[in-house]
């Protein structure tokens, strides 16, 4: 038989791939909570040596003092790395990547050092929010200019989160 493929990609993938991050965010936080170990040390502490493994375990690891911070990630990160995957697949995977990288490397060269490790998955939800709206809005196609809109009215309060309290 002859499938039709989907114009954007596979929904299986769109929800797979999100699961599984997910879960590993999930196993950290409770490996953390349950062996009494602090993985903050593995988070970005900026212009440092030490901090610099952070740029890639930070997203992996929230507060296991404090459960609203991985919820709080939960949610956004499923799915706009879904919509990512699902709109954008045959970038998806270096879009997720760069944006990575460039959030934890951004992070470590100019968030202040004050000794604090930064870590959860906020960086990348952001980028992604961000990467969303932006390319819906480019690209000038009906489906993604739709998505951007959702993105702001979902997630349009976090560009209050960008500033310092």
């Amino acid at each position: 038989m002859n499938e039709k493929k989907h114009p954007f990609g596979s929904s299986f993938e769109a929800f797979f791939y999100p699961a599984v991050l997910l879960v590993s965010m999930w196993l950290v936080f409770w490996a953390e909570h349950l062996f009494r170990y602090d993985f903050h040390r593995l988070g970005v502490l900026p212009r440092s040596l030490e901090g610099i493994k952070g740029i890639l375990f930070m997203p992996f690891i929230h507060s296991a003092y404090d459960i609203a911070h991985i919820v709080n990630n939960s949610m956004p990160v499923f799915f706009l790395l879904a919509a990512l995957i699902y709109f954008y697949r045959d970038i998806a995977l270096r879009v997720f990547l760069f944006g990575w990288l460039f959030t934890g490397l951004f992070l470590w060269i100019y968030a202040q050092n004050k000794g604090a490790y930064h870590i959860g998955m906020s960086g990348i939800i952001y980028m992604l929010a961000a990467f969303l709206f932006t390319s819906g809005v480019i690209r000038k196609f009906k489906p993604l200019q739709a998505i951007s809109l959702f993105i702001i009215f979902a997630y349009g309060s976090m560009v209050w989160g960008i500033f310092p309290l």
